[in-house]
């Protein structure tokens, strides 16, 4: 495990100017607390984009009883827990950071950019769209990813898209961009 590259989710909004500190420090909350429901510290987690399957390994803290309380909710804590490792997974495999959340209707969540783009608009922006699955199998990340393609390709804007899925018991990030979903 020493040989491989982190996948950080600590100062999250350091890196994605689109985060506030309070948001990044939630998401990687969430994302300590799903990740805790199966493993123990630190993890391997596969990056499946592009044709690739990179390795990383994730530090995160044991959540104690206040961090699970305030994410008790397992749907939420999933979603929000994604939002920080598909960040940090969009960050790691092709330079790409939040720049800002994306409106209801685009089929995304986020706009993100190659870091460093300066946002006068968002023509330069890419559309990511976000699942976590908290158990599952790896065939149950593709199915989700596929879906989540579809949802994008369907959401009111010209801009690209990809969608990244999270599977915390599988230890699977999957990403693609529109139109190839496995």
């Amino acid at each position: 495990m020493n040989d491989l590259l982190h996948l950080r989710l600590d100062g999250l909004h350091e890196r994605h100017p689109g985060l506030t500190q309070a948001l990044g420090q939630s998401y990687a909350e969430a994302a300590s607390v799903c990740f805790s429901r199966h493993h123990e510290p630190p993890v391997t987690v596969s990056l499946k984009h592009a044709g690739n399957d990179e390795r990383r390994v994730v530090n995160f803290a044991v959540p104690d009883a206040r961090v699970r309380n305030a994410h008790a909710n397992e749907i939420d804590a999933t979603e929000t827990g994604a939002y920080g490792v598909s960040l940090a997974a969009v960050e790691a495999v092709a330079g790409l950071v939040a720049v800002r959340r994306a409106e209801t209707l685009t089929g995304a969540d986020w706009y993100i950019a190659h870091d460093g783009t300066e946002i006068e608009d968002l023509e330069s922006c890419i559309r990511l769209e976000v699942s976590g699955i908290n158990a599952g199998l790896s065939s149950d990340i593709k199915r989700r990813l596929r879906e989540k393609v579809a949802q994008a390709a369907r959401g009111k804007s010209n801009l690209p898209a990809m969608a990244a899925v999270v599977g915390f018991k599988v230890l699977e990030v999957a990403i693609s961009p529109l139109g190839d979903a496995e």
